[in-house]
Order: C-alpha cells, then structure tokens, then sequence
C-alpha cells in the first residue's frame, strides 16, 4: 500500500464518522511539515518529500469538501 491509499483511507473513516477536527489537524500538521522543510537551505534535496505532504493536504481537503456537502444539504 502506498502512503497516499493509506492518507485516502485515514481521511475516508473521517469523512465517515463527521470528525472535521482530525482532517483538520492532519492538514495544518502536513503544512508545518511542508513549510519547514520549504525553508530549510541546505544541501538535501526535499522536493519529493514537499510533494507528498502537498498531495497529502489535496487529499485532505478533498475530504473536507465532501464533509462541507453534507453539511450544506
């Protein structure tokens, strides 16, 4: 399994259950993670890493959305 399923999975059960928080904590804790790792200059190239937690936080949002339309319906 690779770890974007697993991020679909983890945001899929909270979608289910309604928990907004967690997604929440999940996404700002990806945005610390990807805001460091932005800022730090040194030799290590981070991209690949940056690109997972971004991917991580569309996933994330997309889970929200959804959360949002049920709400909203």
């Amino acid at each position: 399994m690779h770890m974007s399923e697993a991020i679909d999975r983890i945001v899929g059960a909270y979608v289910k259950l309604g928990n907004r928080k967690a997604l929440e904590e999940m996404k700002a804790h990806r945005y610390c993670l990807a805001t460091e790792l932005k800022s730090n200059n040194g030799t290590f190239d981070l991209s690949y890493s940056i690109k997972i937690l971004e991917n991580d936080i569309a996933i994330i949002d997309a889970g929200l959305a959804k959360l949002n339309a049920a709400a909203a319906a």
